[in-house]
């Protein structure tokens, strides 16, 4: 197996430098990795593209409220589903208590700016009745 170079060495460039540093346990993980299953890299870019690609989709909703008021829905189903995955799968998949209480923050907390956006949206629809 080999050893990671080590961190003393290695030249923290570009965005490296205002991040702060990597843990050393965290670095040789992601070191191991890289080397065993570089695979693994693809799916974060994935992730991004994701991310990226579900923000141009909540734009809609400032374009056009009421038409894509569905886009508004959907989020709030989705973050239901957070709390679901967080609860049902994290247990399953031995995820610590305090890990999931994080995760199903994000569903919590990712729910209020779309329950106020979809209570203006429906206002606005109602008023323009």
């Amino acid at each position: 197996m080999a050893s990671p170079p080590s961190r003393s060495s290695t030249k923290r460039r570009g965005w490296q430098r205002f991040s702060p540093p990597i843990p050393s346990c965290v670095h040789d993980a992601l070191y191991q990795q890289s080397l065993h299953a570089p695979f693994l890299a693809y799916g974060t870019d994935w992730l991004a593209f994701a991310h990226l690609a579900l923000a141009v989709v909540f734009l809609g909703p400032l374009v056009d409220p009421i038409r894509n008021k569905w886009v508004l829905q959907c989020g709030l189903i989705a973050c239901a589903g957070v709390l679901a995955l967080a609860f049902i799968a994290g247990p399953a998949r031995g995820i610590p208590l305090p890990w999931r209480l994080i995760d199903s923050s994000f569903g919590i907390f990712g729910a209020i700016p779309l329950l106020i956006a979809l209570r203006k949206t429906t206002q606005l629809e109602n008023s323009t009745r």
